[in-house]
């Protein structure tokens, strides 16, 4: 058995399909995201409380995800791709139909459940099919899908809402995404590395003992929720400082601000080669750095100058979680597919515990509090990343010792 080797039709299908994969997820993901200053509104509640529509879904996408990828070992990984895909969209078509606040929330959180079956899935696949010499660049382009997806869900929800109303808007993303998941079935090739064995709760824990264990690779894995939350927190708010004096702008408007997305989505293939070329822990520290300037020049009152600093943000985030989701699956050997989950929990916690925390520093301090948690996130992530090369240089003497 090879690797999915570049250039040729697997490649280029796999691709295609790992793509759309990224593109539903998040499109599916973040449709409320720009909702939430109307959910606000119609709905009579904080912006704290609103931010729940996205919250609740990342928490329980996060703790899901530790299922689906023990799930995955027996059931399959693209069955069980193909039926998340599926049955999210399904439910994203749904959640347009919500009566209530409460109903709202409920979905969501269903949604979240069927979304764990493809992050970590879809991560684990890429490691096991592709050449390992190429990891980080087909990690950057499934990463790519998930920006333009989260772009586009955003945009499109922005755009949909001023022209037919929320509830037709999130219809039309749902109808869309039901297609797409079948492109992906039709795409995506058969996995020919992975071993199907139907393992019970015990093995699974084993598995997860296996790589909580290794201080390291936990090191690694706290990356998520660092870059998440601080990611998730930006964009949560931002549509509620730009609604707001002096700016006053659209919600088609501010749909198109995720425009800036793209950067991403270039970001997350380029800084994954750079760091296949230059090592991971270099360009990693090289993203977060662009993130810190970018949070720092969206404090600048200028709107042009505001967009840019976001653009700069969103390109060392995508940038960073390109590298640290192929960094963990590296790392973790044997147990990629309870690392990629594990990682994606952190990741997610990070988008729901930081993304609603942010709410109380907006209520209090507006939006140079925002930036002010955004960077305290971000810096810590430096002595997490020197700590964990400490414990690679200490292991390679223990190694080279014995």
């Amino acid at each position: 058995m090879t690797f999915i080797q570049p250039h040729t039709k697997a490649y280029r299908k796999a691709s295609l399909a790992l793509f759309i994969s990224g593109f539903v997820t998040f499109a599916t993901l973040y449709t409320t995201q720009p909702l939430l200053p109307l959910f606000s509104e119609e709905f009579h509640i904080s912006a704290a409380a609103a931010s729940l529509t996205l919250s609740i879904s990342t928490a329980v996408l996060a703790f899901s995800l530790l299922a689906a990828a023990s799930l995955s070992d027996g059931f399959g990984r693209k069955k069980l791709m193909v039926l998340s895909l599926t049955a999210t969209s399904v439910l994203g078509l749904l959640t347009a139909f919500s009566p209530a606040f409460a109903a709202l929330l409920a979905m969501r959180g269903l949604l979240g459940i069927f979304l764990a079956g493809v992050p970590a899935v879809a991560m684990t696949y890429v490691g096991e099919e592709f050449d390992p010499k190429g990891l980080g660049k087909m990690m950057g382009l499934y990463i790519s899908g998930t920006s333009i997806g989260g772009m586009s869900g955003r945009l499109l929800t922005g755009l949909l809402t001023d022209l037919f109303g929320w509830r037709r808007a999130l219809a039309i993303i749902g109808i869309l995404s039901i297609i797409l998941s079948y492109l992906f079935w039709r795409f995506l090739p058969a996995p020919r590395h992975s071993s199907q064995r139907h393992a019970g709760v015990k093995a699974a824990f084993k598995e997860y003992g296996a790589v909580i264990h290794r201080k390291r690779l936990l090191l690694l894995i706290s990356l998520g929720f660092i870059l998440m939350g601080s990611f998730v927190t930006l964009y949560n708010y931002i549509g509620f400082h730009l609604m707001a004096a002096p700016y006053h702008l659209s919600q088609t408007v501010i749909g198109f601000i995720f425009i800036v997305y793209l950067a991403g989505t270039f970001s997350s293939v380029y800084m994954g080669k750079k760091a296949d070329l230059f090592g991971s822990s270099k360009m990693i520290k090289i993203a977060i750095l662009i993130m810190l300037a970018g949070a720092a020049v969206t404090l600048l009152p200028q709107l042009v100058l505001k967009i840019a600093g976001i653009a700069v943000f969103t390109f060392g985030f995508f940038g960073a979680h390109s590298i640290a989701s192929a960094w963990v699956g590296r790392a973790a050997g044997d147990h990629r597919a309870q690392a990629s989950s594990l990682y994606l929990l952190a990741y997610y916690i990070g988008s729901s515990a930081a993304g609603s925390c942010g709410g109380f520093f907006w209520t209090h301090f507006h939006w140079i509090g925002i930036i002010s948690f955004i960077s305290v996130l971000l810096v810590l992530s430096y002595p997490v990343l020197f700590m964990a090369e400490f414990k690679k240089r200490k292991h390679n003497r223990l190694h080279i010792n014995q």
